[in-house]
């Protein structure tokens, strides 16, 4: 058994309580990959970020990203959190405003904006990639949202996401996904899971987003807030020449079917790169045993 500094951090959140906690277990040198596994199982959180020293010239920090069932090469809100945690705990400071995260999908760019004790962080995806993979049958439920025109469509940037656009606000809101055949559907064609969402003008924010992972992948119903299938959509929303909100910003709603009220801000720049931030709270800090 080693002991390990923990946080449990809020992200997307703009008060505590309103956004996806995110485990974060600091000196993690000293646990195989296996205890890692384990300790993010037991913790049951969405996902659980472990620090370990890097390994690649110039990067600033470097994490692994676990679910309670897999580790994962990327994810939105654990990056922005541990972005958010190296730079408040002193592991990590910007050089210039700028910070290089590493993890599995590469070394991701981080702009740091604010103070050390509150920092604002806003992090570079991987790049959108499509995936040719056939939807096949879609659960019946996602079929009565879809819009007119919409087909689910498969896309990658590091965890693989279905993304289907609805007819609008109201239908995503009132979504009753049947689970079951929304975890057969993801499993069937190994996708993390899929990401609903419409605009949604009003409150603060441009569009409405709900996530389902209920797969083998992740095993988590609906995910509060989700910043790697927020991503990805800003990416093909600006493709479309379809972004919300202006010069390329806009703020994502996602969170309170769940009982949170999560806000992503996202930004798709002018190289199509699609940025992910938000606010982040510190919920819990101690130390693990494990």
């Amino acid at each position: 058994m080693t002991a390990h500094r923990y946080l449990q951090l809020d992200v997307f959140a703009p008060q505590p309580g309103t956004g996806n906690p995110l485990g974060v277990v600091f000196d993690a040198d000293r646990l195989t990959t296996d205890a890692m596994q384990a300790l993010a199982a037991w913790l049951n959180l969405s996902e659980t970020v472990f620090f370990v020293t890097p390994t690649v010239p110039g990067a600033d920090y470097h994490i692994r990203i676990f679910t309670p069932g897999s580790e994962l090469p990327f994810a939105g809100h654990p990056s922005v959190g541990a972005a958010w945690a190296a730079v408040t705990s002193g592991l990590a400071s910007a050089r210039e405003g700028h910070l290089l995260q590493q993890c599995a999908a590469g070394l991701l760019p981080v702009r740091v904006t604010g103070t050390s004790e509150a920092p604002v962080i806003h992090l570079s995806s991987p790049p959108a990639r499509a995936c040719s993979v056939e939807a096949g049958t879609l659960p019946q439920t996602l079929q009565a949202v879809a819009g007119p025109d919409a087909q689910p469509e498969l896309w990658d940037n590091g965890p693989r996401w279905w993304l289907l656009e609805a007819r609008d606000a109201a239908s995503v809101r009132a979504l009753r996904p049947d689970m079951a055949a929304l975890r057969d559907w993801t499993n069937e064609t190994a996708a993390t899971g899929v990401a609903v969402f419409a605009p949604e003008a009003c409150d603060g924010h441009d569009l409405v987003v709900r996530a389902f992972c209920p797969g083998d992948a992740v095993n988590v119903p609906e995910d509060p807030v989700t910043g790697s299938a927020n991503a990805l959509i800003a990416s093909v929303l600006a493709q479309r020449g379809q972004l919300p909100g202006q010069d390329g910003r806009y703020i994502a709603s996602q969170g309170r079917e769940v009982g949170r009220d999560g806000r992503v801000h996202l930004h798709v720049d002018s190289t199509g790169v699609a940025w992910i931030g938000g606010h982040v709270q510190r919920i819990i800090d101690g130390t693990v045993h494990w």
